[in-house]
C-alpha cells in the first residue's frame, strides 16, 4: 500500500506539469514508487487511472512477486513500450533530470501525432523528500550502524596508520555490523589534507598533532547514512582547538535553524554566519548540508542560494566546515529528520573534540 500512496501523491502534482501522465525512468524513483530495484525498468503514472511498470526478463518474475496492483509489461525497450500504448494523454512528463538528450530525442520522435513528450525536472524527487515511517526508521537503523562503526574504529586511529586503512576499518566495521554496503566513498582527510572537503584516502601516515577529518556512512534497506566528525591526534594545538570549538558551534546553530516551514537559505546562513562573524567566511565554501535517503544527495539542498522551505519529515544533514589550506580542517555532520516539536537527530556520535 505505501507505493500505491506514493504514486498517488506523485499522480496529484501532474497538473501543476501540465501533464496528463509521467513517464519515470531512474531506477531509484521506479523503486521508491514500486518496489522493484531494477537496472531497466521504467513507470508510467497517469493523473487518473491505473499505473504501468515495464521490465526485462531478468526482473519480470520479481516484479510480479513484489508489485502488487501494478499491471506489468515484459519488454526490453521499457520506455518505448509504455509510450506505445493506446489511450495516453497529450501531454506526458518526463524525467528530464535522468534522461539523456538522445534518449529523449527517440522517444519523442516515435510518439503519435498528437502526443509530447515535457521534461519536469524533480518531479519524483520533490515527492521523495517528505519520508514515511518506515523510511525514517531505515535511516535510523543506517545512523546506527555509522554511529557503531565510528565507536568501534576510532580507539585505532594513532601516528602511523594510514587514511586508506583507517577508511578500510570503517567501511568493514559497517559490513559487519549489517550495513548493505557503505553509503559512499568514505572520506578520511588527516593533517593538511583536511582542507580538501572531499579529499580521497591515502597512503598518507597519520601524524602526532594532525586533526583528522572522517566522513562515512551505512546504506541499510537502500537507505544512506552521512556523519562527519573530526578528531584529534595527540594534544591538540590553539588554533585546532579554537577551529573545533568554532565548526561546533554553527553546527549548533545549523541544527536549532532546522525547522518545518524554515528557508533553506535561512538555516544555512545561521551557522554560516558563526563562522563569517568568526572572520573566516571565504574558509567554508560549500552548502551546509543536503536530504538523504535513496540517494546520499537528493532534496532539499541547503546553502545560500538555494529556495523552497523545508516540510516536516525531511532527512537532511547538517555539515559546516572550514579548511586552512597547507594546515588542515575541522567538519562536523550529523543526519537529522525535522520534526514540528523540534529536529530529531540520528546521528548520535559525540560532538565533543576527541583527543586520542
Amino acid at each position: 500500500m505505501i507505493h500505491a500512496e506514493r504514486r498517488a501523491r506523485l499522480a496529484a502534482a501532474l497538473p501543476e506539469h501540465d501533464a496528463g501522465a509521467v513517464l519515470v525512468t531512474s531506477p531509484v524513483n521506479v523503486r521508491y514508487l514500486t518496489g522493484l530495484s531494477s537496472s531497466n525498468a521504467a513507470l508510467l503514472v497517469p493523473a487518473e487511472g491505473d499505473a504501468v511498470l515495464a521490465t526485462d526478463s531478468r526482473y519480470i518474475q520479481t516484479a510480479r512477486e513484489t508489485c502488487s496492483g501494478l499491471e506489468l509489461v515484459e519488454e526490453r525497450d521499457v520506455a518505448g513500450a509504455l509510450l506505445a500504448r493506446d489511450g495516453l494523454p497529450a501531454a506526458i512528463a518526463v524525467e528530464g533530470g535522468h534522461l539523456p538528450v538522445g534518449r529523449f530525442r527517440r522517444l519523442a520522435g516515435a510518439l503519435p501525432a498528437g502526443r509530447r513528450l515535457t521534461p519536469a525536472d524533480d518531479l519524483v524527487e520533490t515527492v521523495r523528500a517528505v519520508k514515511d515511517a518506515g523510511e525514517i526508521e531505515a535511516l535510523r537503523r543506517a545512523c546506527a550502524i555509522t554511529d557503531e562503526a565510528f565507536s568501534q574504529v576510532v580507539g585505532r586511529i594513532a601516528p602511523g596508520v594510514t587514511e586508506r586503512e583507517i577508511a578500510r576499518w570503517l567501511e568493514a566495521a559497517m559490513i559487519d555490523l549489517g550495513a548493505e554496503k557503505p553509503a559512499f566513498d568514505t572520506i578520511v582527510a588527516s593533517g593538511p589534507n583536511g582542507a580538501i572537503p572531499h579529499h580521497s584516502p591515502t597512503d598518507r601516515p597519520v601524524e602526532a598533532g594532525d586533526l583528522v577529518t572522517m566522513d562515512f556512512g551505512a546504506r541499510h534497506e537502500g537507505y544512506h547514512a552521512d556523519m562527519t566528525r573530526t578528531v584529534a591526534v595527540g594534544p591538540p594545538a590553539g588554533w585546532q582547538r579554537d577551529l573545533y570549538e568554532l565548526v561546533r558551534l554553527a553546527q549548533r546553530a545549523g541544527r536549532h535553524a532546522v525547522r518545518p516551514g524554515a528557508a533553506a537559505r535561512e538555516v544555512d546562513a545561521a551557522a554560516r554566519g558563526v563562522i563569517a562573524e568568526a572572520g573566516h567566511g571565504g574558509h567554508f565554501e560549500h552548502g551546509l548540508g543536503h536530504g538523504v535517503g535513496l540517494e546520499i544527495h537528493e532534496l532539499p539542498f541547503l546553502g545560500p542560494d538555494r529556495t523552497g522551505r523545508l516540510e516536516d519529515r525531511v532527512p537532511i544533514t547538517v555539515e559546516p566546515g572550514v579548511y586552512l589550506p597547507g594546515r588542515g580542517g575541522v567538519r562536523i555532520e550529523d543526519t537529522l529528520v525535522t520534526r514540528d516539536d523540534g529536529p530529531e537527530l540520528l546521528t548520535l556520535t559525540t560532538k565533543e573534540l576527541l583527543v586520542l
